[in-house]
């Protein structure tokens, strides 16, 4: 009986021990070296969107991995380096009507970052995220955007989030 305990005990420790050696957040993990992140200024490079929407998107960005892993945002030799411009906001029409009006608008937000991992180079990845919301034909965007465009950009955040760190 007190072996069986014993057993338990040091399975619980070697688990934690080989658990301590990354980071994680929901199946993804980051590599223990990781220690620093800079996060460069999203640079706006599409017409539409609100004037302060790169500004939310890289506050967001730096919030994000603040509250969801140990890395320290820094500008001084990071180990790594996320650049951000936005491509794409686009709304578009969807789901035609009998009388050839759309039923459904689209918005769609599409940003390209650029990762550098000055750890593993293997890790470094260019890649476009992009997310959509549809909203009723009878809203106007402006009616709509304040709501829409902070889910946009969770989600944007959250698979970019995923790439680095469960290199999916």
């Amino acid at each position: 009986m007190i072996w069986k305990k014993w057993s338990n005990f040091f399975v619980i420790i070697a688990t934690i021990i080989g658990l301590s050696s990354c980071y994680s957040f929901k199946g993804a993990s980051l590599d223990a070296n990781l220690k620093t992140i800079e996060i460069s200024n999203i640079r706006m490079e599409t017409a539409g969107g609100p004037a302060n929407l790169s500004l939310d998107l890289n506050e967001k960005l730096k919030e994000y991995f603040q509250r969801n892993t140990a890395l320290k945002i820094t500008n001084k030799n990071p180990d790594l380096l996320l650049e951000g411009r936005i491509v794409g906001y686009e709304l578009t029409p969807q789901a035609p009507t009998g009388d050839d009006k759309a039923g459904l608008n689209r918005l769609t937000l599409r940003v390209e970052f650029k990762l550098t991992n000055r750890l593993d180079e293997e890790k470094n990845f260019e890649q476009e995220f992009s997310f959509y919301q549809d909203f009723p034909q009878s809203q106007t965007l402006s009616q709509v955007e304040k709501a829409l465009i902070p889910k946009l950009v969770d989600q944007i955040i959250l698979d970019l989030f995923n790439k680095i760190a469960g290199d999916w």
